[in-house]
């Protein structure tokens, strides 16, 4: 299948998972599991495991390779990206979908920058998204009691042209304990009044129950990231626990991966509903 644009994606499921890639087994689990599943999954490379590895490329290069040789649609994106350099990197290296974050700005400058971006990404033809507000947990953050306001994010899509919004509603990053509470109400009252997709960050942090609900109220993507995280980092030191001797990193990188692919399995076909 060929890489595709999130518009495309979503196009096709009535909301679509998004998981991050931190290194070559990332993308190799999410891209089985959502082949195994039948459906399509954006791939995400944020800007802080760009960070960690130094530079965008080398892992943009891997990630693009498992997406085009996936045999389901798969779009790759670059998350909370606050530089507009590396968004143009990311437009350079065959991105078809970017977020660019400019959430810790005042409003008019998130606007102002934003604005700028989207106009590049619509020439290009790649899916851009941003954020008003920032999402809790980041960085030292907003706490996760922040909400956004319904008819700024009106306002903010119609000035800025983006094509998908995050939206604070209670989750919040890195969360390892499922138990975000979501405000649901606002979920609908954004969808009502928001003329592109919402996107839910922190999406670690939610139930299976609440994901359903989410979505059902009107979320269209779901970031997930920390979640599998755990969930990867758990099977490495089983393996590792239970083989004391062990030394190559395949076995105990390969095992986390096998358990990475089963979740993301599981957790796409939940978010489209299938």
């Amino acid at each position: 299948m060929p890489l595709v644009s999130t518009d495309i994606i979503l196009q096709a499921v009535p909301a679509t998972a998004a998981f991050n890639v931190i290194q070559l087994e990332h993308a190799e689990a999410i891209v089985a599991g959502a082949e195994a599943a039948g459906l399509p999954v954006v791939l995400q490379i944020s800007e802080n495991a760009v960070k960690y590895h130094g530079a965008l490329a080398p892992i943009a290069a891997a990630t693009l390779a498992v997406a085009r040789a996936a045999s389901v649609d798969v779009a790759v994106h670059l998350d909370h990206a606050e530089s507009e350099s590396l968004v143009a990197e990311a437009f350079e290296l065959g991105f078809t979908s970017v977020m660019f974050d400019a959430s810790k700005l005042s409003y008019a400058d998130n606007v102002a920058r934003t604005r700028a971006i989207a106009g590049e990404a619509a020439q290009l033809g790649v899916w851009l998204e941003a954020e008003l507000g920032e999402i809790g947990g980041k960085d030292g953050a907003h706490a996760p009691g922040v909400r956004t306001d319904v008819a700024e994010a009106s306002e903010f899509v119609a000035q800025t042209g983006v094509n998908g919004l995050a939206v604070a509603v209670g989750s919040s990053h890195a969360m390892t304990s499922r138990s975000a509470s979501l405000d649901f109400e606002l979920i609908r009252s954004l969808a009502d009044a928001v003329p592109v997709p919402l996107v839910l960050h922190g999406s670690s942090g939610v139930s299976d129950a609440d994901i359903r609900h989410a979505v059902e109220r009107g979320m269209r993507k779901v970031n997930i990231a920390t979640h599998l995280n755990v969930l990867f980092t758990e099977s490495v030191r089983a393996t590792l626990d239970a083989n004391p001797t062990m030394v190559d990193t395949r076995k105990y990188l390969g095992a986390a991966r096998d358990v990475v692919e089963t979740e993301v399995a599981r957790l796409v076909r939940l978010i489209s509903g299938s």
